[in-house]
């Protein structure tokens, strides 16, 4: 059986068997999905991830009531050490959380046992169900977007050593799927790393700003106030102070306002996995296409192979990057669908949550992997460039030659005379050069020089270095 490995950035971590086999119903082991299979994310968003992040968030809970005066030392050390993931069953609180919808139920119950008699009444004490979970959400989407950033600082890194290296190297830039005009591997490997570079600072600004959740039964903290009352060695404000010990406990922003149906945190962190995904889905889609067999500009340096094809070396890592792209976005609609939520708690919106970002992250965290193994790994294949930049006898560099027979001819004229030998060209075969070459005006022009596509790359190379001078 495979193992959940949760990286904390508060205290104790476990390192247990996630699920059962057999009679429990199965055991999801990523069969179907080799996108997020074995990554790190996947580890960090498990069940036993889960389980360990909604343990920390209760025990969390207890040392901030102890720091106030609500709870004995004692209790906070109590709970903290019974807050193990290894002690409990992710399977029976998954079947015994279907009662009240939530697996925080059955888990208090089975925390509460855990701790002397005497400590119990201090477990979860005045939190709510989804105080918790929304606390264990976001302390895993913390610790999982911190190994996403970790592998777009990798490719980006990659990618930068291939843009210096092929700054001045040309292939044909493509529109609507057709040679467009000359560009370079350097500005589109570039341009590669700047999206990457975005989707790595959109998510290192919503990681930062990720928040503790505690409002009690209807966001008002009234149980705290309550039972900071009752114990009379705290003024009653100390419901309010709880907040922010309590985020400083779970090592998390503190909100403002308790967030049950105010879904912001959850919306900018599900527009920033999804843009992730589609950025490092540009790289995926490009790589697809110029590793086709008729392209053949780049390859994957560890190909996939066919079950029926030996022949074959598929780009896997950008299929399976692309595959994620693909996923994602609908992913995060459902994440901003739970927004408009009603009341102060809402039926249905977070509890459509959990699994629904979980997928996302894994999605994401896969798709990353995968990204830093494909640049790390790519080919480049230079001379195929050229051979297919050339495969239009001169016409991809028709943009130049429009400029410069303009000032000779008229704009008009200079249209007129190229379209015509565009046509010989398609027609009779030969080059634009010679084509041309039969036009009296144009003597004098060196016109095999003009229409040497690796001579028309235009302000490419600035570009590329203007992008790489981005940290």
């Amino acid at each position: 059986m495979s193992h959940d490995h949760d990286e904390h950035d508060g205290h104790h971590v476990s390192d247990v068997h996630d699920g059962h086999d057999g009679a429990d119903g199965g055991r999801d082991t990523g069969l179907l999905d080799p996108v997020r299979v074995g990554s790190a994310a996947e580890a960090a968003t498990g069940d036993t991830a889960f389980l360990q992040a909604m343990l920390d968030a209760e025990a969390a809970l207890t040392r901030a009531q102890a720091a106030l005066g609500l709870a004995p030392v004692e209790a906070a050390r109590a709970v903290t050490e019974a807050a193990r993931a290894a002690r409990f069953d992710t399977r029976d609180l998954a079947l015994r959380g279907r009662g009240g919808g939530n697996p925080v139920i059955p888990l208090v119950a089975a925390l509460t046992a855990a701790v002397p008699d005497a400590h119990a009444p201090y477990v979860h004490r005045g939190a709510t169900s989804q105080d918790i979970l929304d606390t264990a959400l976001m302390l895993v989407a913390h610790r999982t977007t911190g190994l996403v950033a970790a592998d777009l600082e990798a490719a980006a890194g990659t990618l930068a050593r291939l843009a210096a290296e092929h700054r001045d190297t040309p292939l044909p830039g493509r529109t609507l799927t057709q040679h467009a005009v000359p560009t370079t591997f350097g500005l589109k490997a570039a341009g590669w790393r700047s999206l990457v570079l975005d989707a790595r600072d959109r998510l290192t600004v919503v990681r930062r700003s990720l928040p503790a959740q505690l409002g009690g039964a209807a966001g008002t903290l009234a149980a705290f106030h309550a039972y900071a009352q009752a114990e009379g060695v705290v003024p009653p404000e100390s419901a309010v102070r709880l907040l922010a010990g309590y985020a400083r406990e779970v090592a998390l922003a503190e909100p403002a306002l308790p967030w049950h149906a105010l879904r912001t945190p959850v919306a900018d962190l599900s527009s920033a996995l999804a843009f992730t995904a589609g950025a490092l889905g540009k790289l995926a889609a490009d790589v697809l296409v110029l590793s086709r067999t008729e392209v053949g500009e780049v390859s994957e340096g560890a190909g996939g192979g066919s079950s029926a094809m030996p022949h074959k070396a598929n780009p896997v890592r950008a299929t399976l990057i692309a595959a994620a792209a693909r996923r994602a976005p609908a992913m995060a609609a459902v994440l901003y669908g739970c927004v408009a939520a009603e009341d102060e708690r809402p039926a249905g919106a977070w509890h459509a949550e959990g699994e629904t970002l979980r997928y996302l992250l894994r999605l994401v965290g896969g798709a990353a992997r995968d990204a830093a193994e494909l640049v790390a790994g790519l080919h480049v294949h230079p001379a195929r460039m050229r051979a297919n930049l050339d495969l239009t006898d001169g016409m991809v560099v028709s943009e130049r030659l429009t400029a410069v027979l303009a000032a000779r001819l008229g704009r008009s004229a200079a249209r007129r005379l190229l379209a015509e030998a565009a046509h010989t060209v398609r027609t009779g075969g030969g080059s634009l050069a010679d084509a041309l070459s039969a036009e009296p005006a144009l003597k004098g022009l060196d016109l095999a020089a003009l229409t040497d596509p690796t001579h028309y790359t235009g302000a490419a190379a600035a570009l590329t270095d203007r992008a790489l001078a981005r940290p």
